[in-house]
């Protein structure tokens, strides 16, 4: 039996917004079923159900909550994004392991890109 991982669902606060936001980062949406949304971004998938308060309720815990995303140029990524007015909190940097930079979405999840096959592209 093989088994792999899909991807994981997020409980948001507006939906819509949830959108946007991940569909500017290159996600598309496939299916869209009331509150409920499925993004795709090349092999995984991050759902989203609007969940009310449920977000909110998390509160900065929600930080702790991280969508891992990879890229071959992060710097070209990065100025894509601020070219594109999306705000990115932690700007490129080499963290031993991996060089990453971080955005929040809508609901205070943590959005990082990583250069390089995760967690095997030490940097110093």
């Amino acid at each position: 039996m093989t088994t792999w991982f899909e991807g994981l669902s997020l409980p948001v606060g507006d939906v819509a917004k949830s959108i946007s936001f991940y569909e500017s980062l290159g996600f598309v949406q496939e299916i869209r079923n009331g509150g409920f949304a499925l993004m795709r971004f090349g092999a995984g998938t991050v759902g989203l159900l609007q969940a009310g308060g449920a977000a909110d309720r998390l509160g900065p815990a929600a930080s702790l909550v991280q969508v891992e995303l990879g890229t071959d140029d992060l710097d070209g990524l990065y100025a894509d994004l601020v070219a594109k007015g999306i705000e990115v909190r932690v700007p490129p940097r080499d963290r031993g392991f991996e060089r990453s930079m971080q955005l929040r979405d809508p609901d205070g999840f943590t959005v990082e890109f990583a250069e390089g096959e995760r967690g095997h592209n030490a940097t110093g």
